[in-house]
């Protein structure tokens, strides 16, 4: 009787470790901000430029305008890449995560702008491979920098999305809840995700 005991409580004891285990892995998916697509400000489409010389005349008058309104709309697609570290390895089974909620607030050159959330979850397999979660993002640049000035305004916005921009400029702040067979796992902190590393 006390063989069996033991031998039960010894297989309790794997499969609580186990379950720990994978549990502890699904609240560490990494994620690191990718890249930045279809920047478009005041409407306009502005991945081939460089520069405000790369602007029409059209287009110049469009910005002007809207600036002299008080507004400058930008809206582009953020993509957020995440791994699933749970992929098999280790001795532990592979398992996917699905990632339940993403409340994130955005950074731009240091400065916190807009919130928000993903609107669906989103499943990241234990494959190892990256998942690409696009975040839609619509701000207005006036609002939040609208002491730089045409020239720094549009500059800022050919760094993010222009023909060589990119999401240096940008810091996310999310604190991830992912779901588990046993239940939603919240993350105790704060993540915050930049493009060069991988951030959990």
């Amino acid at each position: 009787m006390r063989v069996i005991i033991s031998v039960i409580s010894m297989m309790f004891l794997l499969t609580s470790c186990s379950v720990y285990q994978t549990m502890v892995n699904l609240s560490r998916l990494k994620f690191k901000l990718g890249d930045v697509n279809n920047l478009t400000l005041s409407g306009i489409n502005i991945y081939n430029k460089k520069s405000l010389s790369d602007f029409n005349a059209v287009e110049l008058l469009k910005l002007t305008s809207v600036i002299t309104s008080g507004k400058l709309p930008a809206s582009f697609t953020l993509n957020v890449e995440a791994k699933n570290p749970n992929d098999g390895s280790g001795g532990y089974p592979k398992t996917d995560a699905t990632l339940k909620s993403f409340p994130w607030k955005l950074e731009i050159d240091n400065i916190e702008t807009i919130s928000g959330n993903i609107g669906t979850p989103v499943s990241v397999p234990g494959t190892g491979q990256v998942t690409n979660i696009p975040l839609t993002m619509d701000i207005d640049l006036i609002e939040f920098f609208g002491n730089k000035g045409l020239d720094n305004l549009v500059n800022l916005a050919l760094a993010l999305g222009g023909q060589e921009g990119s999401s240096s400029k940008l810091t996310l702040y999310a604190t991830p809840t992912v779901s588990s067979p046993l239940g939603d796992i919240k993350y105790p902190g704060e993540l915050k995700i930049v493009d060069q590393t991988f951030t959990n």
